[in-house]
């Protein structure tokens, strides 16, 4: 290479360098930089903006924000079950005590009151963080916990903590701080299953939002961070030291906030939480309670999709103690009895009870089986089986209000005389009808008051027919029976239709509160944050009976206890009225009885497999079951531990005749020695003093009378069967026994109580 050629390679390499660098200079100026960097601002600005409008705050929070329990309580405020999605029971934050909302403040955003809802720093190394996968970051303010909590999922992505950051600045402007820490408080999840304040302070302290302390609200707040890790019941020892210098942080911060002293700051203690404990369930009976209550709900308008969302607030007027009481009596004297193993009857044996304060129809207690996981029939509300017997004093009810009369037209009192005897074919009814007694027991001429005590099924077909069937079933339905289960057929006045021990206990919760009407209510309040709460009607009606009619009821039904088939009830610390009732076949048993300040009815039901009903005969190792016995031996053995102060009380009643009312002072009522005209009962003193419209002067039930002459008694020629006259009566005022159907001859004359009697069966 010749020098010239060395001098342009030379010159060639030097010219080769300048050229890119001033391309490079070119493309990279600091006013095209400047300009980039400002471009891609305005486009963060412009998206910012654009996302700002685009992502509007939803309607609603999601479905497992807005879930919360439902919770039922005692009467006395105590929880009796939760139930629901989600543990969460929503309260206002005026509940929550002003420095326990401080804490939640101090603890997770100090900030807060005077922020615009968002930390930025804090959010975008969130962001930043995502990115790398490394999970959940903090950072948050509580107006963007909240926002997480109730309008977005839980998931980590970039798309959702932006809309995060964009909702909790809309939400900032549209809702006031005491909103959102409201909000904030009732969404976040607290570890043990609790989501919102009140849950946790149930679950860790076991008392309401509103009884927390400083120090209590302090371990609340901490526990946010870290659930499980600070729940104080399993947390490690590193555990357990982290939340408690996370609790001192919180209170070291409210003093810095001025909203703790100093003083009150070293006064605080750590407050160790309770064990948990599990969550109210449906077992037993509460699950029976808590159907019954939503039934009840549903009924009275309540939505049934609202509710399943929860946020409810039940109360119950059901009483803890009562309750147990009630629990405690079936076991005692029924289940104790019962070996399901060794016995079918004893497989097929179920109970149910109802428990009325007849002052305020509030059902204090009430059984609806072993469990509702094991049988879900609630026995206590089901209408499947005959109440039997303890339909009676209903017929006499509607006798009393109606002023109904008999075939011969004498007034129906308690003291009327019916014809007792065993299949005695009804007169005047609509179809025939010739019911058997108890044990195909005959009892001849009876009063009612009798009648009512030995549970004489002819008397009271008899007096069905008397008073009309469909006027007795217009007083079942006025006395909260259901119409719709109640044929109007002669054997309604058996107690044919269906009924409930709730529908029972309000028929003599009726009568006990003196003829106005008791509709057993297990609710008494139901509150909801937003929704308006239902309008649940008053459990005490207007009056439906006389007061007259409703305490001759009670009268005559005390007369069953003192001296009838309810004797197993007598008890010398209260007063108690009440009928017993075995329906046919014994697949039914029962008892409802009331004392002055408690009604209480008591089911027993033969039910196999399937829902088939059966015989209870044989229950418990015995023969047929009588509602004398066991369900008449559960009421007195609850009503001996539900009564309390209210055992000593009497009833007041306003009736002039019945077992229930002194007898008035004995009076000569012997008519002048002349004949009186036959068919026309005269009125004589019974042995207990009360008078009665019994011709016969006995009431053994033995149909042949005795004679209340000085002379022996000289009975006339008695009719036939075929309805004939009776004979002449003998002397002393014997009187003539008539035949079925037929005319009692005339008394003879002397000092007796003169007079023919009408044969047997015509004194219906």
């Amino acid at each position: 290479m010749g020098r010239a050629d060395a001098t342009r390679a030379r010159q060639g390499s030097r010219g080769a360098g300048p050229r890119p660098k001033g391309r490079i200079r070119r493309l990279f100026t600091w006013k095209k930089m400047l300009g980039t960097f400002f471009g891609i601002c305005l486009l963060g600005i412009a998206a910012a903006f654009g996302l700002y409008f685009y992502v509007d705050v939803p309607a609603a929070g999601t479905e497992i924000a807005t879930a919360q329990s439902n919770v039922y309580k005692y009467a006395d405020g105590k929880v009796l079950a939760r139930t629901g999605k989600l543990n969460r029971e929503s309260v206002p934050l005026s509940r929550v005590p002003l420095e326990v909302q401080h804490t939640f403040v101090a603890a997770e955003n100090k900030t807060f009151y005077d922020d615009h809802g968002i930390d930025l720093k804090g959010t975008f190394r969130g962001i930043f963080k995502t990115l790398q996968g490394e999970g959940k970051q903090g950072g948050s303010t509580i107006t963007q916990q909240y926002v997480k909590n109730y309008y977005l999922s839980q998931e980590q992505t970039v798309s959702r903590k932006l809309q995060e950051i964009v909702i909790s600045l809309k939400v900032d402007n549209e809702k006031s701080k005491s909103e959102i820490l409201d909000g904030y408080l009732n969404t976040s999840y607290y570890g043990r299953g609790a989501y919102g304040i009140q849950a946790a302070a149930q679950a860790y302290y076991r008392k309401d939002a509103e009884q927390l302390t400083v120090s209590q609200g302090a371990y609340l707040a901490s526990l946010l961070q870290a659930p499980n890790q600070y729940d104080w019941a399993l947390a490690t020892p590193t555990g357990k030291k982290l939340v408690q210098q996370r609790w001192a942080y919180t209170l070291d911060n409210m003093v810095e906030m001025k909203w703790l002293s100093k003083a009150d700051r070293d006064k605080q203690k750590f407050d160790v939480p309770k064990d948990p404990k599990p969550q109210e369930g449906l077992t037993g009976s509460t699950g029976y309670l808590v159907q019954a209550a939503k039934d009840e709900l549903f009924a009275h308008g309540v939505d049934e999709k609202k509710f399943a969302l929860g946020g409810w607030t039940v109360t119950l007027g059901v009483e803890k103690d009562k309750q147990l009481a009630l629990e405690r009596a079936v076991k005692r004297k029924l289940t104790a009895d019962l070996d399901p193993k060794l016995r079918e009857a004893d497989r097929n044996a179920q109970l149910g009870a109802a428990s009325v304060d007849p002052s305020t129809g509030h059902i204090v207690a009430m059984y609806g089986g072993a469990g509702y996981t094991q049988h879900y029939i609630n026995n206590a509300t089901r209408q499947d089986y005959q109440p039997a017997s303890t339909f009676k004093p209903l017929i006499l009810a509607t006798a009393l209000e109606n002023h109904a009369t008999t075939q011969d037209g004498r007034p129906i009192t308690p003291d009327t005389v019916y014809d007792g005897t065993n299949r005695r074919p009804v007169t005047g009814g609509t179809a025939p009808f010739a019911p058997p007694n108890e044990d195909q027991r005959s009892y001849g001429n009876i009063t009612v008051q009798k009648a009512m005590n030995n549970s004489v099924n002819s008397v009271f077909a008899q007096m069905g027919a008397d008073v009309g069937l469909d006027s007795l079933k217009k007083t079942a339905t006025s006395l909260g029976m259901n119409g719709a289960r109640m044929d109007v057929q002669p054997a309604m006045t058996l107690g044919s239709m269906g009924a409930s021990p709730v529908q029972m206990a309000g028929v003599y919760a009726t009568f006990d509160n003196h003829g106005r009407k008791v509709t057993p209510t297990l609710v008494t309040k139901a509150e909801h944050a937003t929704d308006p709460e239902p309008d649940l009607p008053d459990p005490i009606g207007d009056q439906v009976l006389s007061r007259k009619t409703a305490d001759t009821v009670t009268s005559v039904l005390r007369g069953v206890v003192d001296d009838g088939t309810a004797t197993a009830v007598q008890d010398t610390s209260y007063q108690a009225a009440g009928k017993t009732g075995t329906s046919d076949d014994n697949k039914s048993a029962w008892f409802v009885g009331y004392t002055p300040k408690l009604v209480t009815a008591v089911g027993m039901f033969g039910e196999a497999q399937g829902g088939k009903q059966v015989t209870l005969r044989g229950a418990g190792g015995g023969g047929r079951v009588n509602g004398g016995g066991y369900p008449a031996q559960v009421w007195a053995a609850y009503n001996a531990a539900a009564l309390g102060s209210g055992a000593g009380a009497t009833f007041d009643l306003d009736a002039d005749s019945g077992m229930g009312v002194a007898p008035p002072p004995p009076t000569d009522t012997s008519p002048p020695a002349s004949e009186t005209p036959s068919g026309t009962p005269t009125e004589s003193e019974s042995p207990s003093g009360t008078p009665t419209h019994d011709p016969t002067p006995t009431d053994t039930g033995d149909p042949t009378p005795t004679d209340t002459g000085s002379a022996p008694t000289d009975p006339g020629t008695g009719g036939t069967t075929s309805g004939t006259t009776g004979g002449p009566g003998g002397a002393n005022g014997g009187q003539g026994a008539g035949g079925n159907n037929g005319t009692g001859g005339a008394g003879g004359a002397g000092n007796g109580p003169g007079g023919g009697a009408d044969g047997l069966n015509a004194l219906n």
